[in-house]
């Protein structure tokens, strides 16, 4: 005997059939981003810079810097402007911004040595730091932007965003990073790094995560919750 649901619904059958096979014949995209090994390359930092562990100055950061034995120098609290600029007292404007606390006292000590100073000694202090943030974007269930935090991967920025939907495009996440003023971006396969098969991915503070969609899986999603509106296996 024919089974009951045979031929009630020929649509959504061939509808489910060219989902399936949408799903298996699907190639990927041709993109620019590279992906792999050369992903990994593309957004690392120049000469092993660990920036993860280097607090770098950005606008509205609250700084203090003391100039030994030369309390009229120094300045007790002081904002880095829009512009990323400090200004001192004789010195002027100091660009502070992507810099580091030892770097700017450096800078600072530099140019009170060029006019004013013999032998300045400055320290530099962070009295109130911005938030810093990473954005995770995309096909994941709660897109936005979230707190950085040391230690941050790309595994732990998806479970932040309450994981992917099931329309993602799991082995075509980027990952967006400015370096040196330029911005660059790799590609990623969450399921390998899930399996071990590849490392995970270290974020820094400002990375744009964004998590590709599927169409081959959306198509196949749409027609198999397509089936009990259209009756397909509906008892006789």
């Amino acid at each position: 005997m024919m089974p009951a649901w045979t031929g009630r619904c020929p649509a959504a059958t061939v509808a489910l059939c060219a989902a399936l096979a949408l799903s298996a014949c699907q190639r990927g995209a041709d993109p620019v981003v590279p992906a792999g090994q050369a992903g990994y390359d593309a957004i690392a930092m120049p000469s092993g810079v660990m920036q993860t562990q280097r607090y770098t100055f950005q606008p509205g950061d609250i700084l203090s810097v003391r100039v030994y034995d030369e309390p009229e120098l120094s300045v007790e609290e002081i904002a880095v402007d829009n512009a990323g600029i400090v200004s001192l007292p004789l010195i002027g404007d100091v660009t502070a911004r992507g810099l580091t606390a030892s770097e700017l006292a450096r800078t600072v000590e530099a140019a009170y040595a060029a006019e004013y100073l013999r032998d300045p000694r400055v320290s530099v202090l962070v009295k109130k730091a911005q938030t810093r943030t990473i954005a995770v974007e995309g096909e994941v269930e709660l897109p936005g932007v979230y707190p950085f935090a040391e230690g941050q991967t790309l595994l732990t920025a998806l479970a932040l965003a309450r994981s992917p939907t099931e329309k993602a495009k799991l082995d075509e996440i980027m990952i967006f990073r400015m370096i040196d003023g330029q911005r660059m971006a790799g590609r990623f396969d969450a399921l390998a790094i899930r399996g071990g098969r590849m490392p995970d991915v270290a974020l820094l503070p400002g990375d744009t995560v964004v998590v590709g969609f599927s169409s081959s899986r959306a198509a196949f999603l749409d027609a198999v919750r397509a089936l009990p509106v259209l009756g397909v296996f509906r008892p006789f």
